[in-house]
């Protein structure tokens, strides 16, 4: 018990006092690369967890797919394309993971939502930019959230956790697609974006780690801390 706390607890205390934190300090006078570095602090300490409770090539990926997401927070301040670039990269890769983790068995219900949620989100990203020269770009992107949230959904990982965190993202990313049009000018992008993201990975980051981590308990019979 002791061992898992000083290997793992204070990297996720760090996480959740970094990305809540950052809430409340983005719009205040914090010079910019400090305010910056606080913004991915609170992914980044996701992937110092994972890399730190997985000793294995699992844990490097998943140490990734939250490190690019870290790196997509901080280079989105300065430059859109250069973060959403990131975030791609770490959505493709996060596709590629959860590929190796398909649920074999999954229900009518299960597969309906999974079917209708990729086109549906896709299609609803299209419509939201005012300016109809971004609507491809968006769309494009889009696809590849909805895709990952998809394989997330129909992983074996739990989906009470890592699959609803996946849709967590997924939706935070529609309400900024939606302040390029019909909620430019509403406060609910404002409130709801950054909590349903930085939640959404902190989810995905600890479902993964505690499930992987049981399996490995399971082969050795050791008790395991998450």
């Amino acid at each position: 018990m002791k061992s898992a706390f000083i290997e793992s607890r204070p990297f996720l205390l760090l996480s959740l006092l970094f990305g809540i934190s950052y809430f409340f300090v983005r719009d205040s006078n914090i010079p910019g690369l400090y305010l910056m570095l606080w913004k991915g602090a609170g992914v980044g300490f996701l992937a110092v967890y994972a890399l730190v409770r997985l000793h294995r090539i699992d844990g490097k990926i998943v140490g990734a797919i939250m490190a690019l997401g870290a790196i997509g927070d901080m280079a989105i301040e300065y430059d859109q394309t250069m973060g959403a670039i990131a975030f791609l990269v770490g959505h493709i890769l996060a596709i590629l993971f959860y590929s190796r983790f398909r649920r074999h068995k999954l229900a009518f219900s299960q597969k309906l939502f999974v079917i209708l949620l990729v086109p549906l989100s896709v299609l609803i990203a299209w419509t939201l930019p005012s300016d109809r020269a971004d609507a491809l770009g968006v769309a494009i992107y889009c696809l590849s959230v909805a895709l990952m949230a998809a394989m997330a959904w129909t992983s074996r990982f739990t989906r009470y956790q890592v699959g609803a965190g996946a849709i967590l993202f997924l939706v935070s990313d529609m309400l900024i697609f939606a302040r390029m049009g019909p909620l430019e000018t509403s406060m609910i992008p404002e409130m709801l974006v950054w909590p349903l993201y930085y939640f959404g990975q902190f989810m995905i980051a600890t479902g993964i780690v505690r499930t992987l981590r049981h399996e490995m308990a399971s082969e050795s019979s050791d008790p395991v801390q998450a």
